[in-house]
């Protein structure tokens, strides 16, 4: 993905971003410990779709959440972080995207929109992004350009289950900006899409659509690439 249009503004947001990332693994790596382990520590037997740490993380002046699981064996990850804000958190404005269906939503202040899920591998490392139908989460759901426009909402700013993960998974969010927003336009599409050629199905509910788009990433070269980009745009300066 070309980061040299970007703003400068953006891209130093991002180089700031990609900074706590590695300070958070540099601090992880002193005690042997990496963002998924701390995520499941002290939480007893670890199974497959229950959310780490249990009750979720949720930030109540920012209102943003998250929780770990798995239930992916056959991608290859060991697991999964999804990503939220929740209603009181959401700007004024933003409203559900329309929905015909029968489907109970939470709404009104119990309302939450998903933005992205973050693949983890065995070693406890970002591999992947992924967006989800709405079944998947049980979100509110909306359109991606209000999606979009809440991504600086999302913050966790507390010490539960560990700060090290807290400022890593925030940073995460602004590091990856650019792709997450893509992904979130093509999720629209292959919901669009699906619907087309499945009339009569509520697409929302359908649970032959779970994954709605996916991307495989690299923090180390998404570091270099906001760095190359800067570069670019001083040598053009």
């Amino acid at each position: 993905m070309a980061l040299a249009a970007l703003s400068r503004e953006r891209l130093k947001e991002m180089q700031f971003a990609g900074n706590i990332i590695q300070d958070c693994y540099r601090v992880l790596k002193k005690a042997d410990q990496n963002v998924v382990g701390q995520c499941l520590a002290h939480q007893g037997k670890f199974y497959e779709l229950d959310h780490y740490p249990k009750g979720d993380v949720y930030d109540r002046e920012h209102h943003a959440q998250y929780y770990y699981h798995a239930h992916r064996k056959e991608s290859g990850e060991h697991g999964h972080f999804h990503t939220f804000v929740r209603a009181k958190g959401m700007p004024k404005g933003i409203a559900p995207a329309p929905y015909k269906g029968d489907a109970k939503r939470p709404m009104g202040n119990d309302a939450l929109a998903h933005f992205i899920a973050i693949s983890m591998n065995g070693p406890g490392f970002p591999i992947g992004l992924f967006t989800t139908n709405r079944w998947v989460t049980d979100e509110t759901f909306y359109k991606a350009e209000d999606n979009i426009a809440m991504l600086d909402r999302f913050r966790i700013d507390h010490t539960f289950p560990c700060l090290a993960v807290n400022r890593w998974i925030t940073a995460m969010i602004d590091l990856f900006r650019p792709q997450i927003k893509e992904l979130l336009v093509v999720r629209d599409k292959t919901i669009k899409n699906w619907a087309a050629t499945h009339p009569g199905i509520d697409v929302f509910e359908d649970r032959d659509l779970e994954i709605t788009s996916i991307m495989n990433i690299d923090v180390d070269r998404q570091i270099a690439a906001v760095e190359a980009a800067l570069g670019d745009q001083r040598k053009s300066a």
